[in-house]
C-alpha cells in the first residue's frame, strides 16, 4: 500500500514538474499565433482569440533571408557534430583503453578545464583566431570541434569503461592494430554514447549566440540565433508575434531530433553513468 502511494506521489510530483517545464512552450506557441495587440495585454491573454497562422511566413519575411541563416545554422551543426564525436571518441579511448604513464593526471586537468567559462578565455581565444585570419569567417565557429570537449570526453569515456577489455584483447591477439579495434570494435558498440554527445552538441551549435556575435562579421554569415536578436532589435520595437513564430520554427529541429532519437539518447546517458 505504501509502495503505491509512493508511485502516485512520484507520477504526481513529475507531472506536476512537465507542466512547469511546458508552461513556457505553451506560451510560446500560444504567442505566436496572436495578433500584436493581444501580446501585451493585461491580464495575460493566455490563448489567442483568432490563431493568425500567417504570423509564421510574416515572421519568416521579418527576419530576412531566413533560409540563408538555417543553412548557415545547419553547416555549423553539421561540421561540429563531426568534428566533436570523432575527436571525443579518439582522445576518450586513450583515457580509457590505453595504459599510459600519467593518464589519470592528464584527465584531472581535462576535467579541470570544465570550469572555465568561456567569458574568461574569450578575449584572448579572438586574440588567437584573429592572428590567424580567421574573424569574419566560420572557422572559429567549427575547428575548435576537432580539438574534442572535456565534458564530451568524460561522457565517452564512461561509456568505453563499461565495454569488456576481453574483446580489445582477443583483437590484439588476432593482429589488430589500437586504431583498427577502435574504429571497428569500440565505435560499433558505443553507439548510443556518440549519438548522445552528437545531440548534445548539435543543441548547442544550433543554439549558440555568443560565438557567432563575436566571430561573424556578415550579414550573410549571420545564423538563426543572430537572425532572432535582429529580429528582436528593430527600431519600431519587438515584434512580439513575430519573434514567438521565428523563436518557435527554429525550436522545431531540436525537438523533432530529439524525440527521434529520445530512447537511444536515455540508453546512452543511462550506460555513462551519468544522472
Amino acid at each position: 500500500m505504501k509502495k503505491n502511494f509512493n508511485s502516485t506521489l512520484s507520477i504526481i510530483a513529475l507531472l506536476g514538474l512537465g507542466f512547469l517545464f511546458l508552461l513556457p512552450f505553451f506560451w510560446m506557441v500560444s504567442t505566436s499565433l496572436k495578433p500584436l495587440n493581444e501580446t501585451m495585454k493585461l491580464p495575460p491573454q493566455w490563448l489567442p482569440s483568432s490563431p493568425q497562422w500567417h504570423n509564421y511566413p510574416d515572421a519568416m519575411k521579418a527576419m530576412g533571408p531566413f533560409w540563408l541563416y538555417t543553412r548557415n545554422s545547419l553547416v555549423l551543426a553539421f561540421l561540429n557534430v563531426v568534428g566533436t564525436v570523432f575527436s571525443s571518441a579518439l582522445v576518450a579511448y586513450g583515457f580509457s583503453r590505453l595504459d599510459w604513464r600519467g593518464r589519470d593526471g592528464v584527465f584531472f586537468v581535462l576535467l579541470a578545464t570544465m570550469m572555465i567559462p568561456f567569458p574568461v578565455v574569450m578575449v584572448p581565444i579572438y586574440g588567437l583566431f584573429r592572428a590567424l585570419g580567421w574573424i569574419g569567417t566560420f572557422q572559429p565557429l567549427w575547428v575548435p570541434a576537432f580539438l574534442a570537449g572535456a565534458f564530451n570526453v568524460f561522457l565517452l569515456r564512461q561509456f568505453f569503461l563499461t565495454i569488456p577489455r576481453d574483446l580489445s584483447e582477443a583483437a590484439r591477439i588476432d593482429g589488430c592494430s589500437e586504431l583498427r579495434i577502435f574504429w571497428q570494435i569500440i565505435l560499433p558498440l558505443a553507439k548510443p554514447a556518440l549519438l548522445t554527445v552528437a545531440l548534445f552538441q548539435f543543441m548547442a551549435t544550433w543554439n549558440d549566440f555568443l560565438g557567432p556575435l563575436i566571430f561573424l562579421a556578415r550579414e550573410n554569415q549571420y545564423t538563426l540565433a543572430l537572425g532572432l536578436q535582429a529580429l528582436q532589435g528593430t527600431i519600431s520595437g519587438t515584434p512580439w508575434h513575430h519573434l514567438m513564430a521565428a523563436s518557435t520554427l527554429v525550436l522545431l529541429p531540436v525537438l523533432v531530433l530529439f524525440f527521434l532519437t529520445q530512447r537511444t539518447f536515455i540508453r546512452g546517458i543511462a550506460t555513462t553513468g551519468l544522472k
